[in-house]
């Protein structure tokens, strides 16, 4: 049996995923979750094989929980089924140790197939961030500026693009202010930009938020 947790913030979601997956005599679906923090919690009070977890979320987001879920359980594997296109986040958050990428207009039977695959340790990798990730390895100097951010970064990055203020993303992320102007003055260095306002651009540009 394959203990499975979902996270996202829309109830409807949940709901028919758990309906869907209800199907299938070797999957349980054993907690949900609404955001990242919440996930936290779940992770911590039930024994999951796979967390299916949406990105974006209010509060913590997905991408948010991700080095604490790590931390927790780090044999735990995570299946990422967001609205965002895979060509946007798969490679940073395979990179992250996510164990695969799915987006929401997929077919559900591939949703089964991803779970099937995680839980035995593996990675599921489409067609498409397959060919992604060997694209990178093929050209990893020319790989768009974000993907050259580390987890934290990457996290920071995307906060302040949203714009957040600084203190703001210390309190979500659990870091100091001053931890976190750090991080900004990297990324700004290794994204050669100057402001916030070339971070959003950049961003919404990339469809990395919307």
């Amino acid at each position: 049996m394959i203990n499975v947790g979902l996270v996202d913030d829309h109830a409807i979601v949940r709901s028919g995923l758990k309906q869907f997956l209800a199907d299938f005599v070797d999957i349980r679906v054993v907690g949900e979750a609404s955001n990242g923090r919440e996930a936290i919690d779940l992770v911590r009070n039930e024994s999951i094989d796979v967390l299916v977890m949406d990105l974006s979320m209010p509060g913590q987001s997905g991408i948010d929980a991700l080095t604490m879920l790590r931390a927790k359980e780090p044999d735990m594997g995570i299946l990422i089924l967001s609205g965002y296109p895979a060509e946007h986040y798969a490679i940073n958050l395979i990179r992250q140790g996510v164990n695969g990428y799915l987006n929401k207009e997929c077919d559900p039977s591939e949703i089964v197939e991803a779970i099937r695959t995680i839980s035995l340790g593996k990675r599921y990798l489409t067609p498409m961030v397959a060919n992604l990730l060997a694209q990178q390895l093929g050209r990893k100097d020319d790989a768009p500026p974000h993907e050259h951010l580390s987890e934290r970064e990457f996290q920071v990055f995307l906060k302040l693009a949203q714009g957040e203020t600084a203190s703001n993303v210390a309190e979500q992320l659990s870091l100091s202010v001053k931890t976190v102007s750090t991080y900004r003055t990297r990324l700004m260095e290794k994204m050669t930009l100057s402001s916030n306002s070339d971070l959003t651009y950049y961003a919404l540009k990339n469809g990395l938020i919307s």
